[in-house]
């Protein structure tokens, strides 16, 4: 694996371009465009402020700065240099910033979500759409960026508006059964809608296209319900992640449940494999990134290259005690992601923050599970492979294959301590981002692959 040099950023504002050919870096009120591949400057931009969110459109010709704060967006041209476009949102605020599907059309959410102000650079026309609810995830856009769903509270009751994106015609229009509706997500085929409730109800609805209800979902009735959801790229299964700890997967068929995954204090599931990170000192003539500790039996080295063990069973997880009495227990699961072939579920539950436990969805069981020395913070999947990469905030970034584990340190100067990670869309470069700093891990495909200890054959 091999790094780049290190550049500055500031508010984690760093984006790849959809075709993976650019890096948009913000630096206070400066907007910086890279080639990916030499990481030479190809635009410099000012805004008239510090940026606060920055955004490609589809086809990556065009750059969205919001600078909140000032209610201004700024959208900058990468065929034009010279062309820009300034929107101003006056004392209605802004709060939210984010490109249409087709990349022509800016959708600005007002201060107290008064309206969402649709702006055209073609036609230079504005369109209104009023009472947007205030949640969660209340706009989400389908797959194919023909529609779009928004969800609105009218008459004290919850409401969602699909519209056609080509000219933000209202195509339907319904009331959803919910008590205080919390977010909106189209499944990756753009069939069906997903709706769910707030944490104190247990509730996910699911819509199709026109409207109609297909099906109600509720685990249990008691408060602390639904903290987070998230549908396979086939659209099979939809993954509801929730306070008791528990993930409970519903089938595209007949939407009830399939299976639910816990999190037990105690894993002896023997299908299951256990990696947990070492902090091991090199010796002498050996890389620092070498094993230096027995491997079980029926296990074989695939590369000398990592900081993980497997643990013999049983094992306990280290668990943090949730406050009751603060906001937002740490308590549940809260960030889930399926690989790219929907084969793996990857999730983490709060209240035991230094594991990631990755599930195999063909056989509906506990796969493996990470164990780390610090709180995880992030982790995502390879767009292109089964390969998934986390970092916990120290100066290392690791990666889980079927393969076995890899634990790498950033060669950065100083201390590099990897807050959050990205892939680049072709899956072959990782963009690890410091509070300050930023640099990329470019990845060989045919070696990172299972690299690290093995699984025992089974």
């Amino acid at each position: 694996m091999n790094f780049s040099e290190v550049f500055r950023h500031t508010n984690q504002l760093c984006r790849v371009s959809p075709d993976g050919k650019c890096l948009a870096t913000c630096v206070q009120y400066r907007l910086v465009v890279r080639n990916i591949n030499t990481l030479q400057i190809l635009h410099l931009y000012t805004c008239l402020d510090q940026i606060a969110h920055v955004e490609w459109s589809s086809d990556s010709q065009f750059i969205l700065c919001a600078m909140y704060k000032r209610g201004l967006v700024q959208v900058w041209s990468l065929e034009q240099p010279d062309w820009h476009c300034k929107i101003d949102e006056g004392s209605a605020g802004l709060v939210s910033s984010r490109w249409s599907p087709d990349g022509r059309h800016v959708l600005n959410t007002t201060e107290f979500h008064l309206r969402v102000t649709v702006w055209s650079l073609c036609s230079k026309s504005v369109s209104y759409i009023k009472y947007p609810k205030a949640c969660q995830k209340g706009l989400d856009f389908s797959r194919d960026g023909r529609y779009m769903a928004l969800a609105e509270r009218r008459d004290c009751k919850d409401h969602i508006s699909v519209f056609v994106c080509e000219d933000w015609q209202l195509l339907r229009h319904f009331e959803t059964d919910t008590q205080d509706l919390s977010g909106v997500e189209w499944s990756p085929n753009g069939c069906v809608l997903a709706v769910w409730d707030s944490c104190l109800e247990y509730k996910v609805l699911l819509y199709s296209l026109d409207g109609r209800l297909l099906s109600t979902y509720s685990a249990y009735g008691w408060s602390l319900g639904i903290k987070s959801i998230a549908w396979s790229p086939s659209s099979q299964f939809l993954a509801i992640g929730s306070y008791d700890e528990k993930v409970r997967i519903l089938n595209h068929i007949t939407w009830k449940k399939l299976t639910e995954f816990e999190h037990p204090v105690s894993i002896s599931d023997s299908r299951a494999v256990v990696y947990r990170e070492m902090e091991r000192r090199a010796v002498a003539g050996s890389d620092d990134l070498s094993i230096h500790h027995q491997i079980p039996a029926g296990t074989s080295l695939f590369s000398t290259q990592s900081k993980y063990e497997i643990c013999e069973l049983p094992i306990y997880v280290p668990i943090v005690k949730p406050d009751p009495d603060r906001a937002n227990p740490k308590i549940g699961v809260s960030t889930m992601a399926f690989s790219s072939d929907s084969r793996y579920l990857a999730t983490k539950n709060d209240n035991m923050p230094n594991n990631v436990w990755v599930w195999d969805m063909q056989r509906l069981c506990l796969l493996a599970v990470l164990e780390q020395r610090a709180p995880v913070r992030c982790f995502q999947w390879d767009p292109r492979r089964p390969r998934l990469a986390l970092c916990t905030g120290s100066t290392k970034v690791f990666l889980w294959s079927p393969g076995g584990c890899l634990s790498v340190q950033v060669p950065a100067e100083g201390s590099f301590q990897v807050l959050s990670l990205s892939w680049h869309c072709g899956g072959d470069s990782l963009i690890l981002l410091s509070k300050e700093h930023l640099c990329l891990c470019y990845v060989e495909a045919g070696r990172c692959v299972g690299v690290g200890v093995r699984y025992p054959s089974r």
